[in-house]
């Protein structure tokens, strides 16, 4: 195996182009920043009870924000009136909200679910704390105190770097609500520990934006005002907010300590065959277990968490969504365990992609879907100067014959020139693992260099015990990326990138290996204005080019233009027509038909419409149609969602491919179904169910999962879980029994704070 020495003199090489850019970004600052100087919050004047009355004197001596409407109607007057006040004390951030309506039966309160967005209406206050410009964390509240917490990252760019939005992500914070013929209202109280900051001077610079939301008209209320060009979704953007400083803030260090118990019995069928027996019979193997646990949340100063597990368990979270793959490369799957949650987004090292990346959560505890005990691990994240770090370190048991691994990950990134851009690193080792140890370094810098042009270079380099690899560049990842963010006007993006044949990162995820990309996108977006019954229209074009790197003969190429339109009610149509080129030297099956070594061009219309998310009966519809590969695809998806009441919610979805090989005589169609009931009588007692119908797999799938949410950090959880054979003869002697196995798990747990 090659050492990392190796590739040392590339990650200088790296770090020295990204610090010689253009010294001319550095004055672009005060030019490209749109938000007006800091304005100085009020430090509140007495005591605040959190009741939802809004009824303190403490409130009356601030004034309230200007709101503004940004949709559907950009600078339209606004149809409602609206108070809302933010104020601070030594340890919290609070805000009031007055959200009055001329007729209180218009009011939408649809959900009791936590994270849940289901049309309501809503009252938001997003914080950069940190000031970055990039990062920020997101609390929200419908009519019924139901809360809704995400981290935002990147800027709210979809830019091929990940998912921006996180609402995984739960932390302690407060808020009640009251209704009355009046309108609603509602009374936030964050904690400074949740925040984190940095202090300079006695002082705390961070950024805000507050919006209320109307669900009956998709009206949304603003504060600051946001520019247009930044499209639907700039009222999530950071760098957009209105900076506010804080004076004398002495924030508690609290220490959240959350042990649980969990007991179960989990039931499998056995195939046995005893001596006396002389046909062999299905039997059920009882498997009873028993544990205890423990996580620890602690912020020893303003600008630094850390977390601390000691035998994790993860029975309490949702089954992931099951999906069909059509292609030959693994399908991917997001995190959703909280422990690898606070601020995720100090992890993110995209190497590609929604999908590829340096590091990847999911990758610890779990093998190919089956769960690995994990002994323990720590978790720190926070910011000093200009620069994000993260630590991660989790131990893992044995599993099989695989022995217990021990992985860990380093990541650092500072801000250079402007608040928009940053040079960093990171570092990932697995150890352990039967002699495959790896070691994974990457070096990036995201630069604006003027205007809205953005400069992405990446570089990764891979040490595996089981490769002996050739030159850095055979076990290294390079990709550079130039575009222009915008959503008005002419927007691109040009990409490179090329992956060498020994690069292994075992600790992220990499969908294919051994290729060399060249890409781009054109686009040209409107904003038709208030007469129009259309918020954007935008016109794109895409393509892609992998070429091997043995021999630079094309693997896979694809041309993409496409359509988007908008309505005010948040509505849109989406269309395309790929044309695809696929190179197969190695056959690989789609749904048990073999697509056989070939050269394959086909193309592959879609059209995808959503109907309004603030409709009580909403969801999505997708329509393909063309050839694939020698032969041809027809495919619908169906992902309806329906308010019964405020207690009760349906959604779920199905989809169907038709694949014909004529030419060969073969077909096959494929079916997933999901459906889903979510039953809540309050913010504090719900039932989730979710089943799933995977007819590659011949298997029905239910979770069920009940909790009662006592307060933040205490819950009970009784969670369900069983799979059933719908294909029981299948040849097997004797038929397979109906139910594939099936768990039930009682989890308790409670926060007890210091």
């Amino acid at each position: 195996m090659s050492r990392p020495g190796a590739g040392v003199t590339g990650m200088l090489a790296l770090a020295s182009l990204a610090l010689a850019a253009p010294l001319a970004a550095q004055s672009t600052q005060e030019r490209i920043r749109p938000s007006p100087e800091p304005i100085e919050l009020h430090r509140l004047t007495g005591p605040i009870t959190l009741d939802g009355v809004v009824d303190e004197p403490a409130w009356e001596a601030i004034p309230p924000l200007q709101m503004m409407m940004y949709a559907p109607i950009w600078d339209g007057e606004p149809t409602q009136e609206t108070e809302i006040r933010i104020g601070y004390d030594d340890t919290h951030l609070y805000m009031s909200g007055r959200l009055y309506e001329e007729d209180s039966s218009l009011i939408r309160t649809n959900t009791f679910y936590r994270d849940q967005f289901s049309g309501d209406d809503l009252l938001s206050i997003l914080i950069d704390s940190y000031n970055d410009y990039e990062t920020a964390l997101w609390f929200v509240t419908n009519p019924a105190g139901a809360r809704s917490d995400r981290t935002m990252s990147n800027d709210a760019e979809f830019t091929g770097a990940g998912m921006p939005m996180n609402s995984d992500w739960n932390s302690h914070w407060d808020v009640t609500t009251r209704t009355t013929e009046e309108g609603w209202f509602a009374e936030f109280r964050i904690p400074f520990s949740t925040l984190g900051f940095q202090q300079i001077d006695d002082t705390v610079t961070m950024g805000i934006i507050v919006y209320r939301y109307f669900g009956r008209n998709t009206e949304r209320q603003l504060f600051p005002s946001i520019s247009q060009e930044w499209g639907g979704f700039g009222f999530g953007k950071p760098s957009q907010a209105q900076r506010v400083t804080l004076s004398n803030v002495t924030p508690s260090t609290p220490i959240y300590m959350t042990p649980y118990l969990l007991g179960g019995l989990t039931q499998l069928p056995l195939l046995a065959e005893p001596p006396d027996v002389t046909s062999p019979e299905w039997q059920t193997d009882n498997d009873r277990t028993g544990e205890i646990g423990v996580d620890f949340k602690y912020s020893p100063t303003s600008n630094i968490a850390l977390d601390l597990t000691v035998n994790t368990d993860f029975a309490q979270v949702e089954a992931d969504d099951q999906q069909i793959n059509l292609t030959r490369f693994p399908l991917f799957f997001p995190e959703k365990r909280q422990f690898f949650q606070e601020r995720a987004s100090t992890f993110d090292f995209s190497t590609g992609g929604f999908t590829d990346r340096l590091f990847f959560s999911r990758q610890i505890g779990l093998d190919q879907g089956e769960i690995v005990r994990i002994y323990g691990g720590v978790r720190g994240v926070g910011r000093a100067g200009g620069m994000d770090f993260g630590v991660l370190n989790m131990q893992t048991a044995d599993l099989g014959d695989r022995s217990g691994e021990n992985m860990g990950v380093v990541r650092l990134s500072q801000k250079v020139f402007n608040p928009y851009s940053n040079v960093g690193g990171m570092l990932t080792t697995r150890f352990g693992s039967n002699g495959e140890d790896n070691i994974a370094y990457g070096l990036d810098t995201q630069l604006r260099l003027f205007g809205d042009e953005y400069l992405t270079v990446k570089w990764a380099q891979t040490f595996d015990e089981a490769i002996e690899e050739g030159s850095a560049l055979d076990a290294g990842l390079i990709r550079a990326t130039w575009d222009r963010r915008r959503d008005r006007g002419l927007s691109y993006n040009l990409q490179y990138g090329r992956v060498g044949t020994d690069y292994l990162p075992r600790l992220g995820f990499q969908l294919r290996d051994d290729f060399s990309l060249y890409g781009g996108r054109i686009a040209w977006g409107w904003f038709p204005g208030p007469r129009s019954p259309f918020q954007t229209i935008t016109l794109a074009a895409n393509t892609s080019h992998y070429y091997r790197n043995e021999d630079g003969t094309a693997e896979t190429r694809s041309y993409r233009p496409e359509f988007w339109l908008e309505w005010k009610t948040n509505a849109s149509i989406r269309g395309s027509v790929n044309t695809s080129f696929e190179s197969i030297r190695q056959s690989f099956s789609v749904a048990g038909i073999p697509i056989p070594v070939g050269d394959y061009w086909f193309t592959e219309g879609n059209i995808n419409l959503s109907l309004s998310r603030s409709a009580l009966f909403r969801g999505m519809v997708g329509l393909s149609a063309g050839t694939f590969y020698d032969g041809t695809r027809r495919s619908i998806s169906i992902d309806p969602a329906w308010n019964v009441s405020r207690y009760l919610e349906l959604s779920g979805g199905y989809g169907v491919n038709w694949l014909d090989f004529s030419e060969r005589d073969q077909q096959e169609t494929t079916h997933l179904g999901r459906l889903r009931g979510q039953l809540a009588l309050n913010v504090h007692l719900s039932l989730n169910a979710f089943l799933q119908y995977n007819s590659l797999s011949k298997q029905t799938s239910l979770n069920a999962r009940f909790r009662y949410h006592f307060r933040e950090g205490t819950d009970l959880w009784i969670v369900y879980n069983e799979g059933y054979n719908h294909s029981r003869d299948g040849g097997v002697d004797p038929r397979l029994p109906l139910s594939a196995g099936r768990s039930v798990m009682v989890k308790y747990t409670h926060t007890f704070t210091f």
